[in-house]
């Protein structure tokens, strides 16, 4: 899972003001800091001068990015990623956006995981001799991309139009199996957007109006239009290609139209930011359902006095609102017994599970008064591997906790993901192959309670929702999976 950004506007501001794009190219990756931590870049395009500048770096948005380095990014095109490692190694050389010149000027940056990735490289390599220069999947698409454009065209003729940009979606989103929203420049067409068939992962069109003239965005999430003062136009559809052309006219072309979407529902129990509306379901308003119906199946156990807790907390930050609507729902006191280091990473992202197990002793840091004596109905969005889940519970006990139960707002995740996060193999999943009072007993709780599948639907309220964590049921095929997990984890290292 990354965040992805891109922005063009008019000539006119670029050359009152040169690095606008990268700026609010920037800002807005501020805002999708949750999405990913390991890297960050922003690359921009004079479309007057027809020149790409770039800059990216191992890092968070504000530590990759100062003012000199901002000031480099001319143009009034900009596109921006920031980076959570699923597939690549965290070397530099796989960090985006990425850039080609020959035989045409093209930049791109995405979200998501192509499962095909290793027969297609094949493919592409027989066919055209292709040597791939990283382990990153999108310089994988951008070279499907780029022969789609180029298909017909003599040498001297790389002119693109609106016609080639469609015939290069097509191919992309027939060959590349996964999930992926792109968001990409070609130089004389302008600001692109694309979209999975499915729909697994998310982009939104946003745009404002300075002076007269339209500046439009497309990104992961609305919290960076919100941030931008851009007004929410609506979700990129799935398989469909949105073009800003350099004269800042809009062009929406569905390519591929599948009658069955898929929509990540660990988007809104997890990865969204809760300030973020996505598919026009705000993701607040959906934690707040699950926290409800979580409640439901709570309040079953406190009836047969399974369970008396005295206080609902939340593991920060995701859980917060369900803990909120859970504690509502039982007239329980609602308390803050952990609290959260904000200058440390998200644990569940970070790449290594040594790294993930540190961050967890750094990030919480327990408030003994709310604690000590207390039996606490405790709340996060989902338990992975269980090892940050053994650690929080651990740490409440050994500052005085009388019971646990942990009530998670999401089912069982007992089957890997290959669309971007990071669980794609069932063997690191605690919930596979364990039964819910053995994974109370692995993590120390003294109850687990877990939603079902209709609860998460409902909370959602949307159909065509991707549960294939939890249903083993995959909206895409899978054929390659057991060789993507294993040289996924070669080339993490």
């Amino acid at each position: 899972m990354c965040g992805v950004i891109g922005l063009i506007g008019p000539q006119e501001i670029a050359s009152s003001e040169d690095y606008w794009a990268a700026y609010d190219a920037y800002r807005g990756l501020l805002t999708l800091q949750h999405r990913g931590q390991d890297a960050a870049g922003v690359l921009t395009y004079d479309t007057m001068k027809k020149k790409y500048y770039g800059d990216k770096d191992l890092g968070l948005v504000a530590q990759v990015f100062q003012q000199k380095n901002l000031e480099t990014l001319r143009g009034n095109l900009a596109i921006g990623h920031t980076r959570y490692a699923t597939i690549g190694s965290d070397g530099k050389n796989d960090l985006q956006p990425m850039v080609m010149g020959f035989p045409i000027g093209m930049g791109m940056v995405h979200n998501g995981n192509i499962v095909n990735y290793f027969s297609l490289a094949k493919e592409m390599a027989d066919k055209f001799g292709l040597h791939l220069l990283t382990n990153n999947d999108l310089e994988l698409m951008m070279h499907v991309f780029c022969q789609g454009l180029l298909t017909n065209k003599s040498i001297d003729s790389t002119q693109v139009n609106l016609d080639d940009m469609k015939r290069a979606a097509k191919d992309l989103l027939v060959k590349a199996i996964g999930a992926y929203a792109l968001v990409g420049t070609v130089a004389g067409i302008g600001l692109f957007g694309l979209r999975d068939p499915k729909g697994i992962r998310p982009l939104v069109l946003g745009k404002k109006t300075k002076n007269g003239k339209d500046i439009w965005c497309l990104t992961s999430e609305t919290c960076a239009l919100n941030f931008l003062g851009m007004e929410f136009v609506r979700d990129v559809a799935p398989g469909e290609l949105v073009i800003i052309d350099e004269n800042l006219q809009l062009h929406s072309f569905q390519i591929i139209e599948e009658k069955k979407k898929a929509r990540c529902m660990f988007e809104w129990i997890y990865f969204a930011g809760a300030e973020s509306s996505l598919e026009g379901r705000s993701v607040y308003g959906a934690r707040l359902g699950l926290g409800q119906v979580l409640a439901k199946k709570a309040k079953l156990l406190i009836e047969d006095k399974t369970i008396i807790p005295d206080i609902v907390c939340p593991v920060p930050d995701t859980s917060r609102t369900a803990s909120i609507a859970l504690a509502e729902s039982l007239g329980l006191p609602y308390r803050e017994g952990l609290i959260k280091n904000r200058y440390t990473q998200r644990s569940f992202i970070l790449n290594t599970q040594d790294k993930r197990e540190k961050a967890v002793e750094l990030k919480l840091s327990p408030v003994r008064s709310e604690i000590e004596g207390k039996n606490i109905l405790l709340v996060d969005d989902s338990v992975v591997r269980g090892t940050t889940s053994r650690q929080i519970i651990s740490l409440l006990k050994k500052h005085g906790a009388k019971q646990v139960t942990l009530a998670i707002t999401c089912p069982p995740l007992r089957h890997g993901c290959f669309y971007g996060i990071d669980f794609p193999s069932d063997k690191d999943l605690i919930a596979n192959g364990k039964d819910v009072p053995e994974i109370a007993k692995w993590v120390g709780a003294d109850h687990v309670i877990y939603i079902d599948e209709q609860d998460l639907q409902d909370a959602i309220g949307l159909d065509g929702l991707c549960m294939a964590c939890v249903t083993g049921e995959y909206p895409t095929s899978v054929t390659e999976a057991l060789e993507f997990t294993q040289r996924r984890n070669e080339f993490k290292g």
